[in-house]
C-alpha cells in the first residue's frame, strides 16, 4: 500500500500510524510536512513551504482561508513533484483546516482521501462564547462561520472522515456524519502508567521533600485551558496549605484562543494579581516525556481545564498514569470523566469551589486508590492507542481499499 500522510507538523496525530505503516516493508509511506524534527524508520519525509504568508489586506473573514489555499497551493507542487517521480498514493491521510488536502484529489485523482478532522466551528454555543468575556457580535460571528470554509471543501470531497470524540463530531454538521467515524488517536498506556515510585525530580526541579504537589500541564496557557482559573485555586490553597507545592508544565503563550492586549503571557500576569509564594509555585516550561510523565505519576493532584473545545491529550495521559484528576465539568471532559469515579468535576468558573474539590482530593488521597485505578481503567478499555491503533489501521485500508462504509463504520 502507498500512503501519503499531510500534516503541517510531523508526526502529530500520525505519530503511531506511520510508524507501524513504516514497518511494513510492502508499504512506501511518504509523510509531507513544514518540519520534521525526528525520523520514523520507514517513514520518507518530504519539506515544503507556503511560498507566502496570507496578507493583512484580505478581508479578515478570509485570513486564515487564504492561509489554508496557500498551503493547500504548496502540496499541489509537492505532490506534482512526487507524480514526476513515479509515487502514486493509493490513500492520502490528511489533517483537515490548515489546507494542505484542499487540491490533492486534482494530481491524484484515483488516491482515496481520509482526513482528519479536529474542530468545526461555531460562533455560539461552543468555545467562542463561553468565556464571560466574549462579547461575540456580528461580525465576529460571521468570521467564525467562514473560517469552516478549508473544513467544508475536504468534508465535501473526502472519501472519509475520521474524528477523535464525540463530543467534537457533534460540532460538524449532521449532513456529514454518514461518512465520519469518531476514532480517538490514542495514548501509549506503556509509557503513560502508575508508578507510585516515581522520583520527584522533574529536570531541574527536585521535590523530593514535598508531601503534596498539584500539576497542571499545557501547551499554553491561556483562558481556553481555564489557566487563570487555576492559578487563582492555586493562589488560596498555597495559603492555606503550606506544605503544598504547584507545578505548571507548559510554555507562556496562547496556543488557542485571544492574547492579551497587553502582551503579557497568562503566567506573568496572574502572578503579577495573585503574587503566590514562588517558593512553592514551580514553572518547568516545557519538558522532555520522560520528565512530564514523572510530574503526572508523582503528582497528588492534577488539575485539568478547558472550555467546550478540543479535548487535550494531557487529560487522557494523567488518567492513563493512575493521577487523582479534578476538572472541569464542561462537555468534552464529562465525555470521559464520570464525577466521583473515575476523577472529579468543578465549575469552570467558580475557582473558589475548583480550590475546595483540589483540597478534598488532597485531603483524602490515601483513600481514593479505587478512583485512580479507574482511571487507568478507563483509558486501557477506551483510549489505549495499543487498542485503537489496529482499528486505525483497518480504517486507513478499508478507505484506501475503497470499502465504505469502512468496518468502523459511520455515526449514523
Amino acid at each position: 500500500m502507498r500512503v501519503l500522510f499531510l500534516h503541517n507538523n510531523f508526526p502529530a496525530q500520525y505519530r503511531h500510524v506511520a510508524r507501524k505503516l513504516g514497518e511494513e516493508k510492502e508499504n512506501q509511506v511518504i509523510f509531507a510536512s513544514h518540519r520534521a524534527a525526528e525520523k520514523i524508520p520507514g517513514v520518507v519525509n518530504v519539506l515544503y513551504k507556503p511560498h507566502r504568508e496570507g496578507s493583512e489586506k484580505t478581508h479578515h473573514y478570509l485570513r486564515s482561508t487564504e492561509s489554508a489555499v496557500i498551503n493547500g497551493q504548496s502540496l499541489f507542487k509537492l505532490c506534482i513533484d512526487l507524480k514526476k517521480k513515479g509515487f502514486s498514493p493509493d490513500i492520502i491521510c490528511a489533517h483537515s483546516g490548515w489546507g494542505p488536502a484542499l487540491y490533492v484529489k486534482e494530481v491524484f485523482p484515483h488516491a482515496r482521501l481520509l482526513c482528519y478532522f479536529e474542530w468545526y466551528y461555531h460562533a455560539f454555543g461552543s468555545d467562542a462564547d463561553f468565556l464571560q468575556d466574549s462579547n461575540i457580535g456580528y461580525d465576529d460571528a460571521g468570521r467564525i462561520r467562514t473560517k469552516n470554509m478549508p473544513l467544508l471543501m475536504d468534508l465535501a470531497h473526502c472519501d472519509w472522515g475520521q474524528v477523535p470524540t464525540q463530543f467534537q463530531a457533534a460540532q460538524i454538521p449532521k449532513v456529514f456524519h454518514s461518512k465520519l467515524s469518531v476514532l480517538h488517536d490514542g495514548v501509549d498506556t506503556d509509557f503513560f502508567k502508575p508508578d507510585p515510585d516515581a522520583p520527584k525530580k522533574f529536570g531541574a526541579l527536585d521535590l523530593s521533600h514535598a508531601d503534596e504537589i498539584l500539576t497542571y500541564a499545557t501547551r499554553g496557557m491561556e483562558p481556553y485551558r481555564g489557566f487563570p482559573e487555576f492559578m487563582r485555586a492555586a493562589a488560596l490553597l498555597l495559603k492555606e496549605r503550606p506544605n503544598l507545592h504547584v507545578v505548571v508544565v507548559g510554555q507562556d503563550r496562547v496556543a488557542y484562543g485571544k492574547k492579551r492586549p497587553d502582551g503579557k503571557g497568562w503566567g506573568e500576569a496572574m502572578v503579577e494579581e495573585l503574587k503566590p509564594d514562588r517558593d512553592r509555585l514551580h514553572f518547568t516550561g516545557l519538558l522532555p516525556y520522560a520528565d512530564y510523565v514523572k510530574v503526572l505519576q508523582a503528582s497528588t493532584v492534577q488539575a485539568y481545564l478547558t472550555v467546550p473545545f478540543v479535548l487535550s491529550w494531557s487529560l487522557i495521559e494523567s488518567l492513563s498514569s493512575g493521577a487523582l484528576v479534578v476538572a472541569s465539568d464542561t462537555a468534552p471532559v464529562r465525555e470521559v470523566i464520570r464525577d466521583g469515579e473515575n476523577g472529579f468535576l468543578s465549575d469552570f468558573f467558580d475557582h473558589e469551589a475548583l480550590a475546595r474539590r483540589i483540597a478534598f482530593v488532597l485531603d483524602n488521597h490515601k483513600d481514593l486508590q479505587s478512583v485512580r485505578e479507574a482511571a487507568r481503567n478507563t483509558v486501557l478499555e477506551t483510549y489505549s492507542h495499543q487498542k485503537l491503533l489496529p482499528r486505525q489501521l483497518q480504517l486507513i485500508r478499508d478507505v484506501a481499499a475503497g470499502t465504505l462504509p469502512p468496518t468502523e463504520g459511520s455515526m449514523e
